[in-house]
């Protein structure tokens, strides 16, 4: 056997010893590979709040140290500085690790945690609660001496969206009766028997609302949602000069005149003006009103006018004006005879709304005068009365260019109203929802002129039957992208027994026990 080499011999004693490497090449190896170390006091971070925080532990190590040793602890560095105590020689029982670091880093950890844990956060310690503070962005008010004392824009100074409508009205919260629309939601007690449930004595008067209006401005400039109730031209004015990044407001109970303060929301897209609501407040807004609202708010995209009266006139002057409008929502409108023609000035826009509306247009004039839409898109007639054939025929004929037609929970279409829908040659989508009245042969024969349709939904409507579909109708369904055919509860309890043999002749059955 052949014997290797005696300067070999160590590694063959040992395969994990080897032998150590001249004493150049060692000490290279330590300056390449050495890396800071905390006894050196300098640390590898970049970021100054990073680097300011881990610098206070390595302080506080050895503060601790000292003071466990037996010799008298020598005077610490000038820049050991702790920020839970402002005397670093005294020591705490129970430090607050937390302390060691910045606001920044602190808010940081925090804006990760879930947003349930904000308000249980906030009961820590003051500190805490500040921080916690900064972190909430949207709130509903409920007390208004927590917006008068400014408190509220101490604690809260990154809001962007705000809701003072229920802190304005002045009725009890300590009754079990609770009220809820869908725009306003108070509680209720003995004196909401007569003159409506939130009569004029129980909102706060202006001068009220504006004062606490322009503290919240000038501690939160940063809104970008605002609703308020009540207020005046010039606290609206205070709100256009402050909030320059204001962009959806919404005002409750105002009237004409008080709308010419918001011509200096420049960035302002979205707006709801509710004049009266039935049986909590009414105001008055007509066309002098919507337009004020059309010259001061040129760059509206989204417009909802609840309980609103004009005319014409109105209308014209937001379709001239607000050419950028694209989504026009009326709810439970007052116009006046003649108002659907001047929807044609609404050059861009797609999409129309109709919310709990009495009537349509009761005399829209001639079909040569109503003009039409030609960018609309969509239209929604939601717990509307259709009983006026001849105002919803203009209707359809004002948006004949749409695309999409949802009809929900309205009273009165029956076929014959439905039966002017076949103007709307171009519709691709269907969406039928509570109509009783409307029967299958009143469906078929619509349909039938609509060569684009792609979707079509179908529920709640109980005169619409399964045994009444027509062989058309049927090979139309085949064809269809979407269907959601659930007409009555007959018809949806037939789809889900299909394919189970139940109900069937000489099918299975189920027998009790």
């Amino acid at each position: 056997m052949r014997m290797a080499p005696e300067e070999d011999s160590g590694n063959s004693k040992a395969n994990h010893h080897k032998t150590p490497p001249p004493p150049a090449t060692q000490q290279q190896q330590q300056v390449k590979k050495r890396r800071p170390s905390w006894s050196d006091g300098q640390l590898w971070l970049n970021k100054g709040d990073a680097q300011q925080a881990l610098r206070n532990v390595v302080n506080k190590l050895r503060l601790q140290s000292l003071s466990n040793s037996t010799t008298p602890p020598s005077e610490p560095d000038s820049d050991i500085q702790t920020l839970d105590d402002p005397d670093p020689n005294r020591q705490c029982s129970d430090p607050d690790c937390t302390s060691l670091l910045s606001d920044a880093l602190l808010l940081n950890v925090l804006s990760r945690l879930p947003e349930s844990q904000h308000i249980s956060n906030s009961l820590v310690c003051k500190r805490w609660c500040k921080l916690s503070g900064k972190l909430v962005q949207s709130i509903k008010l409920l007390d208004w001496e927590f917006l008068e004392s400014g408190r509220l824009v101490f604690r809260f100074p990154n809001l962007i969206d705000i809701d003072i409508l229920r802190a304005c009205v002045k009725l009890g919260r300590n009754s079990g009766i609770l009220i809820s629309h869908r725009l306003v939601s108070v509680h209720l007690d003995s004196s909401s028997a007569n003159g409506g449930f939130v009569r004029r004595e129980d909102i706060l008067d202006w001068e009220v609302v504006d004062g606490g209006v322009k503290i919240l401005v000038e501690g939160c400039a940063n809104l970008r949602r605002m609703v308020l109730i009540n207020t005046s031209e010039g606290s609206l004015k205070c709100v256009a000069d402050k909030c320059k990044t204001l962009q959806e407001l919404e005002l409750h109970c105002c009237d004409d005149f008080s709308l010419r303060g918001i011509s200096g929301c420049k960035n302002l897209q979205i707006l709801k003006l509710v004049g009266s609501l039935d049986g909590f407040y009414s105001s008055m807004v007509s066309d002098i009103g919507l337009t004020i609202l059309a010259q001061g708010c040129r760059r509206l995209l989204k417009l909802e006018l609840v309980g609103c009266e004009g005319s014409y006139d109105g209308i014209k002057a937001i379709g001239q004006c607000c050419f950028m409008l694209e989504e026009l929502t009326l709810y439970d409108h007052r116009m006046d005879d003649g108002w659907l023609s001047a929807l044609s000035y609404c050059s861009n826009l797609k999409t129309l709304k109709l919310q709990s509306c009495k009537n349509m247009d009761s005399s829209p004039g001639p079909d040569e005068h109503l003009g039409s839409c030609p960018s609309l898109e969509e239209l929604h007639l939601q717990r509307c009365q259709l009983r006026d054939k001849q105002g919803l025929r203009a209707l359809f004929l004002v948006c004949v260019s749409a695309r999409e037609l949802v009809i929900e929970d309205c009273w009165g279409l029956d076929n014959n109203a439905f039966a002017s829908a076949s103007i709307l040659r171009g519709l691709r989508v269907l969406s039928l929802h509570g109509c009783s009245l409307l029967t299958t042969e009143g469906l078929d024969s619509v349909i039938e002129s609509w060569r684009e349709l792609q979707r079509l939904r179908v529920v709640s409507c109980k005169n619409i039957k399964d045994s009444e579909i027509t062989p058309a109708l049927a090979m139309l369904f085949s064809t269809l992208k979407e269907l959601k055919w659930r007409p009555d509860s007959q018809s949806l309890l037939s789809s889900g027994l299909e394919g189970t043999g139940i109900r069937q002749k000489g099918g299975r059955s189920f027998r009790w026990k």
